[in-house]
């Protein structure tokens, strides 16, 4: 007669590669919430973005909730 086990292993931790990624979301989302002024859109609008500020007027409201003074 043969026996069989059966071995469970469970893994609580969060992968790194995880972490990593959001690290880098958290970061771009950072720039482009808080610093940046022209610059992601001004690579295909030109001179124009810097101007326009399209990111910005959109993230109005929450760049002085996260504490970034703009005027």
């Amino acid at each position: 007669m043969s026996q069989s086990r059966q071995i469970n292993a469970s893994k609580n931790s969060v992968p790194v590669i995880a972490i990593v990624a959001l690290a880098i979301v958290f970061a771009a989302g950072l720039f482009v919430v808080g610093f940046d002024q022209g610059h992601i859109f001004s690579l295909v609008y030109g001179e124009e973005a810097f101007q326009d500020l399209y990111i910005h007027e959109l993230t109005h409201d929450m760049r002085h909730a996260a504490g970034f003074p703009c005027h």
